[in-house]
Order: C-alpha cells, then sequence, then structure tokens
C-alpha cells in the first residue's frame, strides 16, 4: 500500500497521482488534505511518514506548493528517508542509492504528466542492495 498526503497547495496534485495510482490498480491510504482550504502541512507529512515507518504502508508520497516544507516534516520521523525529487533521474537514484520510502513533490514545481513519470520511476526501481549504498543508508538511521 501506498501512502499519500498533501496540504492545499499540492491537493491537486495528489488527487491527480491517487487516481492514477489507483487507476494502475495500486491500494492508495489517502491521509488528506481533502479539500484546497488551507492546512498545515506538517500535519500530513508526519502522517504519511508515520504510515511508511509502521509498516502500515510500503511507499508514500508527499505533496505541496514547493515540496520543501512537507518532505522536511515527513523526515522528522524516524525511519523515514524522504526525497524532494522534481525529475525522474533524482526519483531512480535515490530509491537505488538511498532506499529512499517516500518521496516528496512541489505541485508549483513540476506539472501532472512529470510529477506522474516521476512516481513511476520512484515506485519501480529497487534499492541496489549494495554494500556501500546499505552502509551509508545505514548510516543515515
Amino acid at each position: 500500500m501506498i501512502a499519500i498526503g498533501s496540504d492545499h497547495g499540492g491537493f491537486l496534485l495528489k488527487e491527480a497521482v491517487r487516481a492514477y495510482l489507483e487507476e494502475q490498480g495500486k491500494e492508495v491510504k489517502d491521509l488528506g488534505c481533502y479539500s484546497r482550504e488551507s492546512v498545515d502541512y506538517p500535519v500530513y507529512g508526519k502522517a504519511v511518514g508515520n504510515a511508511v515507518a509502521s509498516g502500515e504502508c510500503e511507499k508514500g508520497i508527499v505533496i505541496c506548493t514547493t515540496g520543501i516544507g512537507i518532505s522536511m516534516a515527513a523526515n522528522k520521523v524516524k525511519g523515514v528517508r524522504c526525497a524532494l525529487c522534481s525529475e525522474p533521474y533524482s526519483a531512480r537514484l535515490t530509491r537505488q542509492h538511498n532506499d529512499a520510502n517516500v518521496l516528496a513533490l512541489g505541485a508549483a514545481v513540476v506539472g501532472p504528466l512529470l510529477a506522474l513519470e516521476i512516481v513511476d520511476t520512484f515506485l519501480n526501481t529497487e534499492f541496489s542492495g549494495e554494500e556501500r549504498h546499505a552502509r551509508r543508508v545505514g548510516m543515515i538511521e
């Protein structure tokens, strides 16, 4: 299952990503927000982080206007390795090298088509498991 959450600035992109994932048959846990009414991004970043860190969800996606604030909030949760990506190359390498388990997107930075390509890359790339990368991920923890 994939946890997804956003603030009001990321709401429309969250809805597009959620619908896309559900169309692919993926199970999605939508942790809010549920409208464009102003809300506080840390609430949703931490909610997704907690869902991933607890093992309830395998991976997470968080979205705000820039992706910066909500990624900071998600990264405050022990066990979360959230990466802000604005193109597929970073999404691929953060999975291969950092075993990132939460993806952050900036709704004002990437459009919906690019966002879906980033999401696909992130979700379909495995951690390399190479010793040097595993060691470094351990050092982060």
